[in-house]
Order: structure tokens, then sequence, then C-alpha cells
């Protein structure tokens, strides 16, 4: 009797180590933070919680973005934290800023890079644990209607980049861009501020990662 609640309670220990909560890490912009959505429907809480019902324990995010950031606000305000090398996760998705405020492509090449590189130092550089997801195409909205192909040729010229970028590096990639392309067609996707993708668009988006998060 002894022995077998011995091995319960080894079994048990076990089970509660395997389950102790991943931490995440989520770089960006307003897509991260989650502009004008409420604070359980930004797309890294969404996916957090998702996976921890799926069964693997992750923590609410550390979420590291500010609406407006470019590549080179998101690299300084990284220095500026003096963030633990100590997550689990890490996500990087940023650079609508740098193509709305027509910054070179060339440098968003040079700092996106550079932001890869952070990435994996903070997920105790395990380049497994990072993840890149593209940037949505807000002309797809409202706001961007008027100026839609302008928009959508600039955002796919980013995402190429980047998406090139995580590829050499051997890091994990997720296109969401073709969702957000959904958003005149599906007004729900789109927040009420007419520009930012709404809880039930970043919903799709966690449906899509968490579906290939573990392959």
């Amino acid at each position: 009797m002894r022995a077998l609640i011995l091995v319960s309670t080894i079994l048990i220990s076990a089970h509660a180590m395997s389950q102790t909560p991943r931490k995440f890490l989520a770089l960006g912009d307003s897509y991260s933070i989650g502009e004008s959505v409420a604070e359980n429907e930004r797309w890294p809480n969404q996916l957090a919680d998702k996976l921890t019902k799926a069964g693997t324990a992750v923590e609410r995010p550390r979420i590291i973005a500010t609406t407006g950031w470019r590549t080179d606000d998101l690299k300084n305000a990284i220095i500026k934290a003096s963030i633990k090398p100590e997550y689990e996760l890490v996500s990087l998705l940023i650079g609508v800023n740098n193509q709305y405020q027509g910054k070179p492509i060339e440098q968003y090449e040079t700092e996106f890079k550079q932001l890869l590189t952070m990435a994996v130092q903070l997920a105790k550089g395990k380049k497994e644990n990072v993840f890149v997801v593209s940037i949505p195409d807000y002309g797809f909205t409202p706001f961007g209607k008027p100026k839609q192909h302008q928009i959508t040729e600039a955002i796919d010229g980013f995402n190429a980049v980047n998406k090139r970028i995580a590829a050499a590096s051997g890091i994990r990639y997720f296109n969401i861009t073709d969702i957000s392309r959904q958003g005149l067609e599906q007004p729900y996707l789109v927040a009420s501020d007419g520009l930012h993708p709404s809880g039930k668009q970043y919903s799709q988006w966690v449906e899509r990662i968490a579906k290939e998060f573990f392959k």
C-alpha cells in the first residue's frame, strides 16, 4: 500500500511539474497591445488562454507594445526594460508604422533582424521558442479603404521582408494577413475605431496560430 501511495505521489508531482506555466512575451505595436479592444480580447491573451485550455499552461503574457511604435521604438523599449531572458514563448509582430510613416524598407529589414535576434535571446536563446506574426493589412478597413491598393502593395513588401528573415533564421512564421483582408466584407472583424482588428478577428488569428503551434 505504501509503495502504491509513493508511486501515486511521484506521478502527481511529475504532472504538476509538466504543467508549470510557460512564460510568454509579446513584442510589437498596436496589434499586440490590442488598440480599441478589451484586454481579454488582445490576441496574445487569447492565445495564452487557448493553449492553457488545450493542456499547455501559459501565463498571462507580458506585452511590450505601444500604438504607433516602429521597429526602432520597440528596440529601444526592449533595451530600456532590461527584460530577463526567461521566456518559453516570444512573439514578434512589428512594421505597420514603419510603412505608415514612410520609413525605408531597408531600415525595417536591418532593425527587424536585430529585433529577431533580441527575441531569441529573451527566449532563453532558443529559436524554437520564438514566432513571427505577419503584418495585417489596414487597407481593408474603413480608414484605409481610400488608399487600399497602395497600402496593400506596401504591406506585401514589408511582409516579404519579415517572412524571408524569419525563414533564414529558422523561426516559425504565421501569416494572418489574409484574415485581415476580409475586413471590408465582414465589418465585425474591424474594431469600433474603423482601423484596428476587433476581438473577433484576433480570435481567428489565434485559431490559426494554435492549430499549427505544436506540430
